[in-house]
């Protein structure tokens, strides 16, 4: 498997229609949280599927040193034998997440619930990301921050406690990292944990635990969730198949909707209703996208979804919609960029606490094409061409692997090539991407 090297500059250059079939790698969501679950159950689990990027291998090396065997049988094909719910080891050295948020915020619930001290530590841009509102509900557990950089943020030297309280909490802001930290830690408590939350967050946490033999009921409670988890439970090694990711399904599907006169197929994608607020806004925006072959793995649905060119227009997208879609925004621009009339995207805050500033990002990417874009609050308005973007300017990724594949595609259907100053860091998610979709017809220099 090709990876780019660090400092790739890339450009995306204006290409004939996109045609084919593409099965998007594994989702990476679900390949961090299978990995982990395989640690804290006793046995082998055996996953297909995996997503073998820069992320996902990190919390497996994070996972191995915290007492896992793991093993790899062939390309996305990995077994884990792991250590058991309260059994982990001491890791000798940090755990090194790269540019992983969530196996870093996930980790420190497994952390934060055994009684085992570990330092996290990342990337340059990892270390810019906060961690205190993962933090604090994890010290209203039992565990103690030893050390922290300013901010709340790595390196930070987590001392877990072997009993953890059993807690009600409601968590500020819709979010599925804040909200598996709890559950993870909440494992191997000896009582129950209760978790609010004011939105529907992404629910692969609660499903995978069920799969694997916790005891966990989920409810709606108002606009959101009301999650109830019994301690201790026996963890089932089991058997995992990883769906496509939605996430990078995102940049192939774009990139047929702007293009003229593609058609593209996309295989075995996740269809979660928690994860399809992208396909929901490309519908409204006029995307010509059909449901084919409905089916499931690993507990959640799929289906095969054929993508042609479309003529787009621009829309509202509305605050409440952001927890099923705050990974596709910057590929939600791209596609209001080539649509008609001003799209505003609204409710972003979470975006400024991504990999880098995502709207921030978004918006300089946008205005380097050719684009106006504007800021106001926490809301993004680009100003859609019609179909006509120019191009040709450079648009800086800040080490965000979604902001360079985004403008990668901007480039396929603008007037000139679009170039990213640096696309190694697409390997975090993406190791295929610049191969897969070379395969459709797309064109990079």
């Amino acid at each position: 498997m090709k990876v780019l090297p660090q400092s790739a500059p890339l450009s995306g250059e204006p290409s004939g229609p996109l045609r084919g079939r593409l099965r998007p790698p594994g989702d990476k969501s679900i390949s961090h949280r299978a990995l982990i679950l395989g640690l804290l159950a006793v046995g082998r689990t055996e996953i297909e599927g995996l997503l073998e990027s820069a992320d996902v291998l990190h919390s497996g090396e994070a996972c191995r040193a915290l007492g896992a065997k793991i093993e790899r049988r062939g390309a996305g094909r990995w077994n884990v034998w792991g250590a058991g719910l309260g059994s982990l080891l001491a890791p000798r050295s940090s755990l090194d997440f790269g540019n992983a948020g969530t196996g870093t915020r996930l980790m420190m619930g497994v952390v934060a619930g055994h009684g085992v001290a570990a330092r996290f530590d990342g990337d340059q841009s990892l270390r810019k990301r906060p961690m205190r509102r993962v933090l604090d509900p994890l010290v209203e557990m039992g565990a103690e921050v030893l050390e922290e950089a300013a901010g709340g943020r790595c390196p930070i030297l987590l001392k877990g406690t072997p009993e953890p309280l059993p807690i009600d909490y409601e968590t500020p802001v819709a979010s599925a990292q804040i909200k598996s930290a709890i559950l993870l830690a909440g494992l191997n408590s000896p009582g129950r944990t209760l978790l609010i939350e004011p939105q529907a967050s992404r629910d692969h946490t609660e499903k995978m635990l069920a799969y694997f033999g916790a005891t966990i009921a989920s409810e709606p409670f108002g606009r959101g969730r009301r999650i109830q988890l019994e301690g201790r439970p026996e963890l089932r090694a089991s058997r995992i198949v990883v769906p496509a990711d939605p996430s990078s399904a995102a940049f192939p599907i774009v990139a047929a909707l702007i293009v003229p006169r593609s058609d593209v197929r996309i295989e075995g994608m996740m269809t979660n209703p928690l994860r399809t607020g992208l396909l929901q806004s490309l519908r409204e925006m006029g995307a010509d996208i059909d449901v084919l072959d409905e089916g499931e793995a690993g507990g959640e649905r799929t289906a095969d979804l054929r993508v042609k060119h479309s003529a787009l227009r621009g829309i509202d997208v509305p605050a409440e919609r952001a927890p099923s879609m705050i990974d596709e925004y910057p590929i939600l621009a791209i596609a209001a960029a080539f649509a008609k009339g001003a799209t505003r995207m609204r409710g972003l805050s979470e975006l400024r606490v991504k990999e880098s500033d995502r709207l921030a990002g978004i918006a300089a990417g946008l205005k380097a094409a050719g684009v106006a874009a504007a800021i106001e609050g926490d809301d993004l308005i680009v100003e859609g061409r019609g179909g006509d973007v120019p191009g040709g300017g450079l648009a800086p990724t800040h080490l965000d692997h979604r902001i360079a594949m985004s403008f990668l595609c901007l480039g396929l259907a603008a007037r000139r090539k679009m170039a990213v100053d640096d696309a190694s860091m697409i390997a975090t998610s993406f190791p295929s991407f610049v191969a897969d979709m070379t395969k459709l017809g797309a064109r990079f220099s």
